[in-house]
């Protein structure tokens, strides 16, 4: 079906032609580079099959016209001897493609288009001397070969110009979906490590408390509290299971961070990735946010999604505390052994009374149109992944009159070297 398809687009755009050599003894119409587009664009087609369907469907197009627009004086057998060698044309060049479809995919554009001048040239030739020979006319004629060989290297480099657009263009389209989901996957891999890391906290909790109940019914047992022994047994059982379900959880979630699977990201790449997606957080919330970064190191790192996490976290809660027009800057550098983060915004900044608290469980300052409070857990949730990392976080400046301040500080060795 789909050879059928290219015989006929390339049979209806033939019949727009012209004719450089008098008497109708060579025609260029837009047959072939419609034949060639399609080769190019359906690789999948077995290009010698596809050449002779095209040219029986050439022929067979042509005489049709042929017999309707002079229907009165048409001989079928004339028509089928004057439009023959065009059909040759199509089966010598698809012929000709066959030879170098190894190279349609690695070949640079530029000898791409050299080689198929030469099988244009060498098809186009072949057509002539058909016509010479069939009609009894004059093979050469004075300037001939030079133009079919230049009508042959124009009409390559426009078509492969042609499919080269339209590849990158595809390529782009790609590139800019797997771009969108990479983004997705990140923001959702940054949201789950906020998610594991918490768990994994419940996990020691619960290690802790399953130990302290095992324990106390053991003091029961002793001192002879038969039925509180049995109720506290129960519970420490039922918080047993509790931790096992909890390990299940963890175990998958734990794969979705395997190092040893996942690519890498640098700093450079995680700072990207965070503007832009805090960019639409900001027209989200209707805020006309302007994003500045200076990044004075650059290194690839596997503990991208902590630091995506923490950054992010940081970044969202700069943006949230703008009004209406502000700034946020982010700054990443090495010092002495430590990579650090510095994320600093124009918002209202942080009341003094509140800078000994921000960093506590359940703390915020954000309510909703209903005067429900926010989770707070933001800052406290950063403090811990920094601390789990054996990194430092501090509150640098925060005033009406200065912008407010965080600094990260985490260990280059750790970052580094994914340990």
């Amino acid at each position: 079906m789909q050879m059928l398809l290219v015989a006929v687009v390339t049979a209806i755009a033939g019949e727009f032609k012209i004719t450089p050599f008098s008497g109708e003894v060579f025609r260029i119409g837009l047959g072939s580079s419609a034949f060639l587009l399609c080769l190019l664009l359906m690789r999948q087609l077995p290009c010698v099959y596809t050449g002779v369907v095209t040219g029986i469907t050439v022929l067979v197009f042509r005489s049709a016209i042929d017999g309707f627009v002079s229907y009165d004086t048409f001989i079928l057998y004339v028509s089928l001897k004057t439009h023959l060698s065009a059909a040759l044309y199509y089966i010598v060049f698809a012929i000709g493609m066959k030879r170098i479809q190894g190279i349609l995919s690695e070949g640079h554009p530029l000898l791409l288009a050299c080689l198929i001048s030469l099988i244009d040239f060498v098809s186009n030739e072949i057509e002539l001397l058909t016509r010479s020979i069939l009609f009894d006319l004059a093979y050469l004629y004075k300037g001939q070969l030079m133009l079919i060989l230049a009508t042959s290297v124009v009409r390559s480099i426009f078509v492969v110009g042609m499919y080269s657009s339209m590849i990158i263009s595809q390529m782009r389209i790609v590139h800019n979906e797997q771009q969108k989901r990479l983004e997705q996957m990140l923001n959702v891999g940054s949201g789950l490590y906020g998610e594991f890391f918490y768990l994994k906290k419940s996990m020691d909790t619960m290690e802790q408390i399953t130990a302290q109940s095992y324990e106390l019914y053991g003091k029961l047992s002793v001192a002879g509290e038969k039925d509180i022994c049995r109720s506290m047994l129960n519970i420490t059982q039922q918080i047993h299971e509790v931790k096992k379900d909890s390990q299940r959880i963890l175990s998958g979630l734990l794969k979705l961070f395997n190092r040893e699977t996942a690519s890498d990201m640098t700093i450079a790449e995680i700072v990207i990735f965070v503007i832009q997606s805090n960019s639409g957080y900001s027209k989200m919330l209707k805020k006309e946010v302007h994003y500045e970064k200076r990044i004075d190191t650059n290194y690839a790192t596997a503990h991208y999604i902590p630091l995506l996490t923490v950054l992010n976290n940081l970044v969202s809660n700069a943006v949230e505390a703008i009004e209406s027009k502000g700034t946020v800057r982010i700054r990443v550098y090495e010092k002495e052994d430590e990579t650090v983060l510095v994320v600093s915004d124009t918002g209202t900044g942080i009341a003094e009374q509140n800078k000994e608290v921000i960093f506590e469980p359940g703390f915020t300052t954000k309510f909703n149109d209903e005067g429900c409070a926010a989770t707070g857990i933001g800052l406290s949730h950063v403090r811990d992944i920094v601390h789990s990392s054996g990194g430092k976080l501090r509150l640098q400046t925060s005033s009406p009159s200065e912008e407010t301040t965080f600094v990260v500080a985490l260990s280059t060795h750790t970052l580094k070297l994914g340990v």
